[in-house]
């Protein structure tokens, strides 16, 4: 039996997602069904694609991820379902599928057509449940070619070569900046010249892969004073990253707060 995933931005005191899940238990009553995240802020589908991009790959192969943000049908927001990677992927053609396939072509789309007079969420459970019995895409949509592309996922090089300008996507729970500078675009763009991330009114002429690499463990304990230090990173997905050493949002604060870092905002990288 193949695993159901939910990633909405419904939260968590309203009877949303447990109408869902009861929804599916109701269609197929030995699913298994996991949540990834019901904190999305509303309607923001780049942070979606951001977090589904980096979970889903830890689920077993087959998975059904169903991904219920700004997903109200509409003739400008058709619903889709995706097979890509060897994962299922129902949601809204609004972008989001834009950041997880960007890397990877998908397998097969179709565009849902078993609505009629259920509500996005009911659909998207009817076709979860409908591959996890083992059917195929075009029992319940025809194909297509083309999802809809989120600008926004992918970051400007400018004619030189010798500057990337991103964005920041994603805020984590931490207040640590996420940008859309992958890894290997600083990488390819920047072939080992030296480079300066600016983010706002802070520059940055240094990037670590680990948080604790800013600490010098040679100094004793009592003598170092790095907590609350900003630092420039590639987190484990491999995204640029602004962040405050052993941030908390609850007290210090977080690069967001402190750096007055926010969504969308501009990180740009010069290599001299």
């Amino acid at each position: 039996m193949s695993l159901i995933t939910l990633t909405t931005d419904f939260g968590t005191k309203d009877h949303f997602i447990g109408a869902i899940k009861g929804a599916v238990y109701n269609e197929l009553n030995d699913a298994r069904v996991v949540d990834i995240s019901h904190q999305i802020s509303p309607f923001n589908i780049t942070e979606t694609a951001y977090i589904l991009k980096n979970a889903y790959k830890n689920f077993p192969k087959g998975s059904i991820h169903i991904i219920d943000v700004d997903s109200e049908l509409s003739i400008e927001n058709k619903h889709i379902a995706v097979k890509l990677d060897d994962h299922y992927f129902i949601c809204a053609n609004n972008g989001i599928m834009s950041m997880i396939a960007s890397e990877i072509k998908p397998e097969k789309i179709v565009e849902i057509t078993i609505h009629n007079t259920l509500e996005s969420s009911s659909a998207f459970v009817k076709v979860a449940c409908h591959i996890a019995r083992g059917g195929t895409l075009e029992v319940v949509g025809k194909p297509i070619q083309d999802i809809k592309q989120l600008n926004e996922v992918y970051p400007h090089i400018n004619k030189e070569n010798n500057q990337i300008i991103g964005s920041v996507i994603y805020i984590d729970n931490y207040g640590n900046v996420i940008s859309n500078i992958t890894k290997k675009l600083f990488q390819d763009i920047g072939k080992g010249r030296p480079f300066e991330v600016k983010a706002r009114h802070y520059t940055f002429k240094k990037i670590i892969n680990k948080y604790n690499e800013i600490v010098n463990f040679d100094i004793p304990i009592e003598k170092r004073q790095v907590d609350g230090e900003r630092l420039a990173l590639f987190n484990t997905a491999d995204y640029l990253e602004i962040a405050i050493y052993k941030s908390n949002l609850k007290s210090v604060g977080g690069a967001s707060t402190l750096l007055g870092l926010d969504y969308r905002d501009s990180i740009t990288v010069n290599f001299l």
